[in-house]
């Protein structure tokens, strides 16, 4: 459990200020074809997971990789923590950039009503939608929301790194499929019910959150 906590917790800080900085310098571009293809592969890329994800890193920077040999990466450095937390960030950065990238409407004040003109940039500005869109609630509601996404994860943990690196789920399934352990279906319960009490915690977070940030979205 602390070595899934820990995991989680690198991958959201790290992905919620990359991801931020990557959706402000979007939405601020004067492009937007830019926009729109970056906030596309986002969409993309955030769902992009799970057993293909970890082909392709392991494909590309693996011990027989396609870049490993080129950049003369230590054999195995992509088989740890840090490098799952590597692979995990290809998916919660996009995550974020959909999260922080403000929706195309009106402007916004942090109280729910829109100012006035004269109080400030005219509605619908990108700079107005950014800053009331890069709001404490939403920039909290981000690193929860990649927390839980990270968390929750097995797919990518288990075709990568197997038993290596601790991990909660990669834990039950080991006990409820083993060859070699047998009648550790209880341990696998109780595994279980721990990661529902922290998925309760962080819905319990992230739902005040993204209520908060309604509020200033309107």
């Amino acid at each position: 459990m602390i070595g899934s906590i820990k995991l989680s917790a690198m991958v959201a800080l790290l992905g919620a200020v990359l991801g931020t900085f990557l959706a402000y310098a979007v939405v601020t571009s004067r492009s937007t074809l830019l926009r729109e293809a970056v906030l596309t592969a986002s969409g993309v890329l955030a769902n992009f997971g799970g057993v293909p994800l970890a082909f392709f890193w392991i494909a590309t920077l693996g011990n027989s990789g396609v870049i490993s040999g080129l950049v003369g990466l230590p054999s195995g450095s992509l088989y740890t923590f840090w490098g799952l937390v590597v692979v995990y960030l290809y998916f919660s950065i996009p995550l974020m950039v959909l999260a922080m990238a403000p929706p195309r409407s009106t402007g916004c004040a942090p109280s729910g009503a829109r100012p006035p003109p004269a109080a400030g940039p005219p509605p619908g500005t990108t700079g107005a939608s950014w800053r009331c869109q890069c709001s404490p609630p939403a920039m909290l509601g981000g690193v929860v929301l990649l927390f839980g996404a990270s968390f929750s994860a097995y797919a990518t943990a288990n075709a990568m790194v197997g038993t290596v690196v601790p991990l909660v789920t990669l834990k039950i399934a080991s006990a409820l499929t083993g060859d070699v352990l047998i009648g550790y279906e209880n341990i696998a319960l109780a595994l279980s019910l721990d990661m529902v009490v922290v998925a309760g915690l962080v819905m319990a977070v992230y739902l005040p959150l993204q209520r908060r940030t309604s509020r200033w979205l309107h």
